[in-house]
């Protein structure tokens, strides 16, 4: 019984060398994984707060990136929330750090291939980068529609 014992301590010890989550991600996703950054929420209620909600309804993934802008139209500030594997979390990580500093223009430059390509990601994940480009552009979407709201009335009286 002891040797069973003994045997089975082995076998539940982990292996040395990579986390069995980091096996077949790059360095960069890995890194953006485990210390995401702007993780949380911005009070979405708030004029100059734009919320961008998307999802990927092949995976499963789901990824909610806010922006706050500054009354000179720069990104002072950006967090996001994502359900999704880790590219997907290394994907809105990104995002946020790239927006911020960033005017609403510049940010709505930042295309997927420039996610997918920094994080070195392989073509079977770059739905997430794309995922990552929509929140932003959802985001500032939400944001422009804050500052005249007019827009929103406009849209309406015109689908009626």
């Amino acid at each position: 019984m002891a040797a069973l014992r003994a045997a089975g301590a082995v076998l539940l010890r982990p292996r040395p060398g990579p986390a069995p989550a980091a096996v077949g991600y790059h360095k960069k996703v890995v890194d953006h994984y485990e210390n995401p950054r702007n993780v949380g929420s911005l009070d979405r209620n708030a004029k100059n707060v734009g919320t961008g909600l998307v999802g990927a309804p092949a995976c499963g993934d789901v990824m909610k990136l806010q922006v706050e802008v500054d009354e000179n139209g720069k990104i002072v500030d950006a967090r996001f929330k994502t359900f999704g594997c880790g590219s997907a979390i290394a994907s809105s990580s990104l995002a946020t750090e790239w927006v911020k500093g960033k005017t609403v223009d510049e940010a709505l430059k930042i295309k997927n291939t420039d996610i997918a390509k920094e994080l070195c990601l392989p073509p079977v994940k770059l739905h997430c980068s794309m995922l990552a480009e929509d929140a932003i552009k959802a985001a500032l979407a939400d944001y422009k529609l804050k500052q005249d709201p007019n827009r929103e009335s406009d849209k309406k009286a015109d689908n009626a």
